[in-house]
């Protein structure tokens, strides 16, 4: 007997439109779901960095001891230890930690007439590896003359809409002040020495003024020779700075950070809100299409009993009609699930377009998480439709 007429005795052709209805609803409820763990996923890798550059900002911190009424006259309390620091290595979400090395000298700015200030100020200097946008200059040696200088873009905003405007001083822009030669005096009295400098970058990453590495240990060496003072400031770099667990280890430690890191906690728990109720949703739309799919399913065996009576009679097998039948209702139902992940990928690669905007790296193909949930509901619809198939032809 040929597939065509066994189609025409077991499938009724009026019951089509209940059968779409069900594979619509499967459809949106795998690609909500689909989307929810992209949603989780593409956080995770915004938080994760894959470069020295950040992410979303927020995956380098700089933290410190916070100052106390117990400790605010006892300067070492607020400095950290080798075995501190040694500990903040082995934590689990941190992976990398770098050192804010300051001056151990002082250090006096003059500006020119066209600024019109001096003041004394601070220097620091970290790693390489953790500045986030190191300009092309970034070099000193012995015999230099000219020093570059990194400052935090939070201090030329305070500069422009603070200290400016209630001094009657300029604005400045970022180009304008990256052409303002200034000197940088250090020392004092007939052990003096001056350097041109120059702002050669911007850091949204680390609030301080930064100089080369080589910069603050040769003078360091010269000025406060055979006197080792410990670290003030660190920083690291943390595979996600929003964990729990993290945030009430550096708690326990009394250890202060930016508030970029509160700032992408309440992120977190927003998106995991977002992704679990979106998680949700899509199980209750999924397992409501599954229903309408299985009785659809036993509505049309129980429709052809007359005709699967008389098969069974003229020697067709149960497992032949069991296998008949997955074969018209398994295929549509697969189908919908790979328009739902062809959905995912195409939103994938159009958010990953998007975060470029903002200088942000995605991948323009979803994470294995999402694939993993594709296999894992194409199991549960071949488990689903097999047992309904199998349970309604053995009855009959």
């Amino acid at each position: 007997m040929t597939t065509a007429l066994l189609k025409k005795l077991l499938l009724q052709k009026g019951n089509s439109s209940r059968l779409w209805v069900a594979l619509l609803a499967l459809c949106i409820g795998t690609t909500l779901l689909f989307l929810s763990v992209l949603l989780w996923w593409n956080f995770k890798e915004l938080l994760n960095g894959k470069s020295n550059n950040d992410s979303l900002g927020s995956t380098f911190l700089t933290i410190g001891k916070k100052v106390t009424d117990e400790n605010m006259g006892n300067t070492s309390a607020t400095l950290f230890s080798s075995a501190e620091i040694e500990e903040l290595k082995n934590t689990k979400q941190v992976q990398d930690v770098g050192i804010l090395t300051a001056n151990r000298f002082p250090v006096y700015a003059i500006f020119s007439d066209k600024v019109g200030f001096a003041t004394e100020m601070f220097l620091e200097a970290a790693d390489d590896k953790f500045i986030d946008a190191k300009p092309g200059d970034w070099n000193w040696q012995d015999g230099d003359s000219q020093v570059p200088v990194i400052i935090s873009s939070d201090f030329l905003n305070l500069y422009n809409y603070g200290f400016a405007l209630s001094q009657g001083l300029p604005q400045l822009s970022e180009s304008s002040i990256k052409s303002v030669a200034f000197e940088l005096k250090i020392g004092r009295g007939v052990n003096t020495l001056t350097y041109r400098a120059h702002v050669s970058g911007f850091s949204d990453r680390i609030s301080s003024v930064l100089v080369p590495q080589s910069f603050i240990k040769y003078h360091n060496e010269i000025f406060a020779a055979g006197s080792t003072i410990a670290p003030s400031r660190l920083i690291i770099k943390a595979k996600d700075p929003s964990d729990q667990d993290f945030i009430s280890y550096l708690k326990s430690k009394n250890y202060t950070t930016n508030n970029e890191l509160l700032k992408w906690n309440k992120l977190r728990s927003i998106v995991q809100v977002v992704a679990s109720s979106t998680g949700g949703l899509a199980l209750v739309i999924m397992s409501i299409s599954l229903l309408v799919l299985v009785l659809f399913i036993e509505l049309t065996i129980a429709k052809a009993e007359q005709s699967l009576s008389l098969l069974l009679a003229i020697g067709y097998s149960p497992r032949y009609l069991r296998k008949f039948m997955t074969k018209q209702f398994l295929p549509p139902a697969i189908a919908a699930v790979v328009i739902s992940l062809g959905i995912i990928l195409v939103a994938q690669v159009l958010i990953a377009k998007k975060v470029q905007e903002f200088s942000l790296i995605l991948p323009s193909l979803p994470g294995w998480p999402v694939f993993a949930a594709f296999l894992l509901v194409v199991f549960l619809l071949i488990i689903t439709v097999s047992r309904a198939i199998q349970n309604a032809i053995r009855e009959k």
